[in-house]
């Protein structure tokens, strides 16, 4: 990429930092309490590479493959990688020592191999328990009626660390209704929080489009991609 590609790229990310933080003080927060994630499927390394040498350092991934190939190609130490998409139990192996956290943990059979993996490799994993929200088939994600039992099986996990829940809502949905999702995503993290008797401080919910309305109802993690490395590659 040009150097003026690469300027660009990161005037984006910078104002991105900058409305996130300002959006997390009018609510109430510190800007360290929200964290970016960079969604990073389909850009090249060179676009990592140059917001790593900004201080970004949490990129997302939605691909098992693809994520494998740009940890291989990167080797940056100080990057995190957080896996975002929908995972199948056959390609589990491949999270425990690669990614620091999985966002769409969404079944207790899932559960138990990651368990087996992270046992094998020695490690601990972050997880997130991603809801579906919108009851949406197409779409990964525990059940509300289902939450409560998987969270419990979760947190007996050993290898398995269980930090707080993420959500897509609809896409179809206006901003109104999806801030109005956000907000139930915090109370049904509230209501585990109580049931289990531990914290869960990880709220991982909005993107481009809706992090805005995200950060208002509680967000800690907000996955931004196109907002700042513009639209993905085909």
């Amino acid at each position: 990429m040009s150097e003026e590609h690469d300027q660009a790229l990161v005037l984006r990310w910078q104002e991105t930092l900058q409305d996130v933080a300002d959006r997390a003080r009018r609510s109430g927060r510190a800007p360290a309490d929200v964290q970016i994630i960079a969604v990073s499927k389909r850009q090249p390394l060179c676009a990592i590479r140059a917001l790593a040498a900004c201080g970004q350092l949490d990129f997302g991934e939605n691909y098992v493959q693809e994520a494998l190939e740009k940890q291989k190609g990167l080797a940056l130490d100080a990057v995190q990688w957080h896996f975002l998409g929908r995972l199948q139990r056959n390609k589990a192996k491949f999270v425990p020592g690669r990614f620091v956290m999985l966002h769409s943990l969404d079944s207790l059979p899932l559960a138990r191999v990651l368990q087996e993996k992270c046992e094998t490799v020695g490690v601990v994993l972050d997880v997130l328990l991603q809801v579906n929200l919108g009851q949406e088939p197409q779409k990964g994600g525990v059940t509300e009626a289902d939450l409560p039992e998987v969270a419990r099986g979760v947190a007996e996990m050993s290898a398995l660390s269980l930090r707080g829940l993420m959500a897509l809502p609809p896409f179809e949905l206006n901003l109104a209704h999806k801030q109005r999702a956000f907000a139930r995503l915090a109370r049904l993290r509230d209501r585990l929080q109580t049931g289990l008797g531990r914290s869960l401080d990880v709220l991982s919910m909005g993107t481009t489009d809706d992090y805005p309305q995200a950060i208002a109802e509680g967000a800690t993690m907000v996955r931004i991609g196109t907002r700042i490395f513009g639209p993905r590659a085909c």
